[in-house]
């Protein structure tokens, strides 16, 4: 059984929530709720002999907009005789505004940047919109940078990334479902999905998922993310966050689905596979030869990244005679002053390469690349000489720190970086026999997991006979060879529309 939990508003004014004929009452309501709020600004004010009564926050709302198009307005062109309605078509010279009937409607309004004006004897309020929030401009793209591109993101202010986004699709069938998330945040969540292209199944999904929450607050898109994840126990991420408008137009062109959430300079993307997290913006701004090769570099160091150590620790320890003599010799001298087994060194070196990048992230971007630079040089180059680990397992561990940057998405690099402690612990146990049961158990997971309905590892498995998708996959091949969309797009629109070209 589902109970509703009542909100602040709620307790203080009990369950009637309509807003009355009565000006006075409805004053007393108000300024009840937000009594201690003093950022809270309310201001009584006559229409001829009729009482009006306005209330805002303050410091968000654009104070010119409130004293010229509203307030004096409704003091200079309106008469007694008009009612709320005819006060809106009349005298406010604000183009969006909003009648309401609730207190519930009125505090959002409030709290969201605009103007709540009532008046006597009438049971509605006008909500008119001043927003004015505080916002930085638009940045350049840090965690996703590319050589050749647009270079702008997303900022923490929603309305602008729906914007951006709308920018670079100015078609009529994309559509924004606009809700609110948390029962006290009240944070504004856009759902952004080109009509005809999505499948429907998968817009309703989304929404009634997200509406359905019930928490206090949502302050960030990876706050939403664990939310609405099928599998929360996996280590790996099941949708796609990106800081780039460009990369969130691109999938709502594929029939994906976009998720704004206000105060996120992220946005997140459903449904998401494996495949998804290995492609970057530039990879189709580029010729496909060279963008081919290097995203398969990317799988390459993605697998590296998590399995180099383990498979140092299968050979060297129990398999050394799979390795070449001559190498062979090299570590083992290498090893003649260490006193720790080589489990230990690769635990060592793992965990200092590991608080040396969270350093370099809390500090300022120009001293955190010289920590890392500087510090892995030198904790390496001491580590050696103190004779706590061999030269091979420093190696080792920034071979595998430096494939983990190569991957164009934190939250799959992430997950790499934790599972890599799964083999290593797989490889310490049983060995090379260790190294590959930790592979198959990893292949399984990914191959159970879904996002949305979509198998993780599509388009690799067969998912509705779809070959096609192959050709954007391990390697980008060129523009006009990707007729098709994705196989969770819309069957009706799966072929792309193309005239000319090849």
């Amino acid at each position: 059984m589902c109970i509703k939990v009542k909100n602040y508003a709620e307790t203080v004014i009990g369950d009637d929530m309509d807003i009355t004929c009565s000006l006075k009452k409805n004053t007393a309501v108000v300024k009840k709720v937000f009594e201690g709020a003093d950022d809270i600004i309310f201001r009584g004010f006559q229409s001829g002999q009729r009482l009006c009564f306005m209330v805002y926050a303050d410091n968000i709302v654009d104070g010119a907009t409130i004293e010229s198009a509203v307030l004096t307005n409704i003091m200079v062109r309106s008469s007694e005789k008009e009612s709320i309605s005819e006060i809106n078509e009349q005298a406010i010279a604000v183009g969006e505004t909003k009648k309401l009937y609730t207190f519930e409607e009125v505090f959002d309004a409030v709290l969201l940047g605009d103007t709540v004006v009532f008046t006597e004897n009438d049971n509605a309020a006008l909500e008119i919109s001043t927003k004015n929030w505080p916002s930085r401009g638009i940045p350049k793209a840090e965690n996703e940078a590319v050589f050749q591109g647009p270079n702008d993101a997303f900022t923490e202010q929603g309305s602008i990334n729906t914007v951006l986004i709308r920018r670079r699709i100015r078609d009529t069938a994309l559509k924004v479902k606009r809700m609110k998330c948390g029962r006290r945040s009240k944070t504004d969540v856009a759902v952004m999905y080109i009509s005809g292209l999505a499948e429907e199944s998968l817009v309703k999904k989304v929404i009634t998922q997200i509406g359905n929450l019930d928490v206090d607050a949502v302050f960030d898109s990876g706050y939403l993310q664990q939310f609405v994840e099928k599998n929360s126990f996996s280590p790996f991420p099941q949708l796609q966050i990106t800081e780039r408008p460009d990369k969130a137009a691109s999938a709502l062109l594929e029939g994906r689905v976009a998720v704004v959430v206000d105060n996120s300079p992220t946005v997140i993307m459903v449904p998401a596979g494996l495949d998804m997290f290995f492609q970057a913006s530039e990879d189709y701004y580029e010729r496909w030869e060279i963008m081919s090769v290097l995203r398969l570099l990317r799988f390459i160091a993605g697998f590296v990244s998590y399995s180099l150590a383990g498979f140092y620790i299968a050979v060297t320890v129990f398999e050394p005679s799979m390795i070449p003599a001559q190498l062979a010799f090299k570590i083992a001298e290498g090893r003649t002053n260490v006193p720790l087994p080589t489990i230990a060194e690769v635990l060592i070196m793992e965990f200092a390469f590991e608080l040396l990048r969270e350093a370099c992230i809390r500090l300022p971007s120009s001293a955190g690349s010289a920590l890392g630079i500087v510090g892995g040089i030198i904790i390496g180059q001491a580590a050696v000489e103190a004779g706590i680990v061999g030269p091979a397992v420093v190696i080792i561990a920034a071979a595998g720190g430096i494939c983990s940057f190569c991957i164009p998405n934190t939250g799959i690099s992430a997950s790499f970086r934790l599972i890599k402690y799964f083999v290593i612990a797989m490889s310490s146990f049983l060995g090379v026999f260790g190294f590959f049961v930790a592979q198959l158990l990893i292949l399984s997971h990914l191959s159970a997991l879904e996002s949305y309905g979509m198998p993780y590892m599509y388009p690799f498995c067969t998912w509705k006979n779809d070959s096609d998708a192959l050709n954007d996959s391990l390697i980008r091949a060129p523009i006009w060879l990707m007729k098709k969309r994705p196989a969770f797009a819309s069957e009706k629109t799966r072929m792309k529309e193309r005239k000319g070209g090849k």
